[in-house]
């Protein structure tokens, strides 16, 4: 039986790693959830009980902290607003190239994808 929360199924782990797989949680966050619900963080996600498990599906949909869809639709929003109004990090996006000041001469492979071989002269 695999427990879900906020439209994720959370791996079978300690509570604090397993809220992970929710995106918008990280490790900090989750051991603050795990605090303030006083549920042991270092305790396996499939033993806890149903009232700790109710409470923390509460918790994380009370609406305290942006997750999943919400802050994707967030944060899309915002890098579809950088493209709009043509700033330097909006034309980095369109062009999928790095937006940080990395250099692109060499490495940059993740943005730019695989890479294309030079087109060799014709005999």
């Amino acid at each position: 039986m695999s427990i879900r929360i906020a439209g994720v199924n959370l791996p079978d782990k300690q509570v604090k790693y397993a809220l992970t797989a929710i995106y918008g949680l990280g490790t900090s966050l989750s051991g603050k959830i795990c605090e303030s619900l006083n549920i042991d963080p270092a305790k396996r996600i499939s033993s806890l009980d149903d009232a700790e498990l109710e409470a923390l599906r509460n918790e994380i949909s009370s609406g305290k902290y942006l997750v999943e869809g919400d802050l994707r639709s967030t944060v899309s929003r915002a890098i579809k607003r950088l493209k709009d109004i043509n700033c330097y990090r909006g034309i980095r996006h369109r062009r999928g190239l790095p937006l940080r000041g990395q250099r692109t001469r060499c490495n940059a492979r993740t943005r730019k994808g695989p890479n294309r071989g030079a087109v060799g002269k014709k005999k």
